[in-house]
């Protein structure tokens, strides 16, 4: 839920005066756009122009009713729920419109400081009816959207070779090389955190891409049926899907997202007991069918058929990806102890364009502007081991395992090349790795971008609802804005406000004692 900071009364750091002293007045301005090489930005004004026929047909509309509609309950009236992963008190008030005090109320045995829900827990949950709720069936647990823990054991190159179909023999320049089919889904799989198993399956709804060996010029060129120019090709294609599909998963997950319009104006409601990859995929397809041949698609007759021919079914022992009573660990600020950087990003988004708004950026101190060299050093915010090290990245793995997949993880973007922490290291909190840059994605100035994942799923800054695992830095606090890249971070009374002009107000210190710093060996 967002909230709005009040800057009638702002509080700023408390720095002493030797340090505002030597703390250069002018800081580089940064904004960035954490998107791949040549990936167009959506423009808001711009409408879906899909063409569904005849390379991508609209499925035939089924003839039966949509599904049974809930009954109307009596307001307060108590119903049966069993938790889902990353369920949280606020986010099923929203869902069944009521309250949380109603809720706590109704289950006695749950804590008034619960973060998440364990999943499989039954509760007893007081709704108050509204009109037109929608689906209530589940397309596809959250644990096999995201890229986590369930796709560990699963090999997309070696999967998309075993098939007959177009796509093994796809090539395309992409990020700088030369790319076959199951590289692009593997590269768009990895760096917005889907899973791989979901990306393909919608290229064989939509394309055929595993089954038919032949395919024309235009199916290679426009496989998802989004029909402009400057989404050509199977990349862009796929990098759109990802952006509307994590935007439907994360507003669901933020509880921003309660109904749909359909393209002939009707309202659809959430059904409440519904997930949020399953919404997610309802979100998607509505923007690409008339309401018939959208209620087949998310129907047991629709896309599901696609994915169970190739996965089986995605319910049979599907494990939940985020447990209850979930936790961020203890994070340090990233920059060494009594340095000054500025917050120049409230929460915005992680990868690509829209939700989740899961990064906040920061601003080394600088006599010039933009996108300049800085012998400032990012530090590694808790201890962990690197597991991604590329041209202005680094993934720091908290749990050790190796696998950005599993467990919490910590990404920085625009991390100078020359530096950089090398692949494998471990590190310790504080410890060095990297200066910042405008490296690795579209940038204003010289910054780090730091978001966190846990299982695969991208945790948004200020947090699932009311601050539920918002982001948390020695105590700071993430807030949004009135929109991406404003907002600020909080720590009692003191506020810190993000601003690209680097202002005193969006100054932000360390309270760690300077220690001799070190650069760990690999």
């Amino acid at each position: 839920m967002t909230r709005k900071l009040s800057h009638s009364a702002p509080h700023r750091p408390q720095l002493s005066a030797g340090l505002i002293g030597l703390l250069i007045a002018t800081l580089a301005l940064s904004a960035c756009q954490p998107v791949a090489p040549g990936q167009p930005v959506d423009s808001a004004a711009q409408q879906p122009q899909y063409d569904l026929s005849p390379t991508n047909p609209a499925p035939q509309a089924s003839p039966t009713s949509p599904f049974p509609a809930r009954p109307r309950y009596s307001p307060g009236e108590l119903v049966d729920y069993v938790a889902q992963p990353g369920d949280t008190l606020p986010g099923l008030a929203v869902r069944f419109n009521t309250t949380v005090p109603e809720i706590l109320a109704a289950n006695s045995f749950i804590p008034a400081s619960a973060t998440t829900m364990p999943p499989g827990m039954p509760m007893k949950i007081p709704v108050y009816y509204l009109p037109l709720w929608g689906s209530p069936y589940q397309i596809l647990p959250d644990s096999l959207f995201v890229n986590g823990p369930a796709q560990v054991d699963f090999d997309t190159q070696k999967y998309v070779a075993s098939q007959p179909g177009w796509l093994k023999d796809y090539k395309s320049f992409v990020a700088d090389e030369n790319r076959s089919g199951a590289e692009i889904v593997e590269y768009i799989a990895r760096y917005y955190s889907l899973s791989p198993r979901l990306l393909l399956a919608l290229l064989e709804f939509h394309a055929h891409a595993l089954s038919e060996p032949e395919s024309t010029k235009d199916i290679q060129e426009y496989p998802l049926g989004y029909r402009r120019w400057n989404y050509k090709g199977l990349f862009l294609q796929l990098a759109r899907a990802a952006n509307q599909l994590n935007e439907g998963y994360y507003t669901y997950r933020t509880h921003q997202l309660t109904s749909l319009e359909h393209q002939d104006g009707t309202l659809e409601r959430i059904d409440p007991w519904q997930n949020a990859a399953t919404v997610s995929l309802m979100r998607y397809f509505n923007a690409l069918y008339s309401y018939p041949e959208y209620s087949t698609v998310i129907s047991p007759d629709g896309f599901i058929q696609t994915y169970r021919q190739l996965f089986g079914d995605p319910w049979e022992n599907a494990a939940p990806h985020l447990l209850g009573s979930l936790e961020q660990p203890v994070l340090l600020l990233p920059f060494e102890p009594g340095d000054v950087w500025a917050l120049t990003g409230g929460p915005h988004p992680a990868w690509g364009t829209g939700a989740p708004l899961a990064a906040l950026d920061f601003a080394p101190p600088s006599k010039i502007a933009g996108c300049v060299y800085s012998d400032r050093w990012a530090t590694a915010v808790a201890d962990g081991v690197v597991v991604r090290s590329e041209i202005g990245q680094v993934m720091i793995d908290l749990d050790g395992d190796g696998d950005e997949r599993t467990g919490w993880n910590v990404f920085y973007l625009h991390v100078a090349t020359d530096g950089r922490v090398p692949l494998g290291t471990v590190v310790k909190q504080g410890d060095r790795i990297g200066h910042p840059s405008c490296e690795g994605g579209s940038a204003t100035g010289t910054h780090i971008h730091l978001v966190r994942k846990y299982n695969g799923e991208w945790m948004p800054a200020e947090g699932i609802g009311n601050g539920i695992l918002a982001f948390n830095l020695e105590g700071w606090i993430a807030r949004n804005g009135s929109q991406p890249y404003l907002g600020a971070l909080v720590r009692n009374a003191l506020v810190v406000t993000a601003c690209t002009c680097s202002n005193a107000r969006s100054w932000i210190q360390s309270d760690r004692k300077p220690v001799e710093a070190k650069v760990p060996q690999q």
